[in-house]
């Protein structure tokens, strides 16, 4: 496979929208499993339009959030957005997805690496992320840690109200 990472364009961002839904279903299948459907329809009413509209906001921000796109063997295969805070000194991995038919490939890892790197080259001391403790967040969780990332367990609870 032969993969390169360079900066989002115009014209990856539908690309990008589409891995981006396609890795996260899992993960909202998993919300909703877990939340139950009517707290989940409560927090997430149309998850694909909510999601599709935060990453091409995202690719298309240019100024808080820096983008860079997987290209795998020519295709979109994955994307990493993050943002750099100059005041702390900290760097954030906001987004991350793989395309599913590129996972298990360790791209998931070299865009966390890449993006590591670009912000130690940016004066950041610091770098965080933050996942989801449910099964379907399990790949990821897994390359955070091969990136060097602690986990420090965060529980989050909702109920339903009458």
């Amino acid at each position: 496979m032969d993969l390169s990472i360079r900066p989002v364009r115009e014209g990856d961002i539908d690309a990008v929208v589409r891995l981006s839904l396609e890795a996260w279903l899992p993960v909202f299948e998993s919300f909703e499993q877990i939340l139950g459907s009517e707290v989940f329809a409560k927090i997430y009413p149309d998850w694909r339009a909510s999601q599709s509209a935060l990453v091409e906001g995202v690719c298309r921000d240019g100024e808080k959030t820096t983008v860079y796109v997987a290209e795998a063997d020519g295709a979109v295969a994955g994307f990493v957005a993050y943002l750099l805070d100059g005041t702390d000194k900290t760097g954030e991995i906001y987004l991350l997805a793989v395309d599913p038919d590129y996972q298990n490939r360790g791209i998931g890892t070299d865009l966390n690496n890449f993006a590591l790197n670009k912000m130690v080259e940016s004066g950041m001391e610091l770098a965080f992320v933050g996942t989801g403790g449910d099964p379907a967040h399990a790949p990821a969780r897994r390359s955070y840690e091969k990136a060097g990332f602690i986990a420090l367990p965060n529980v989050q609870y909702y109920r339903d109200l009458p």
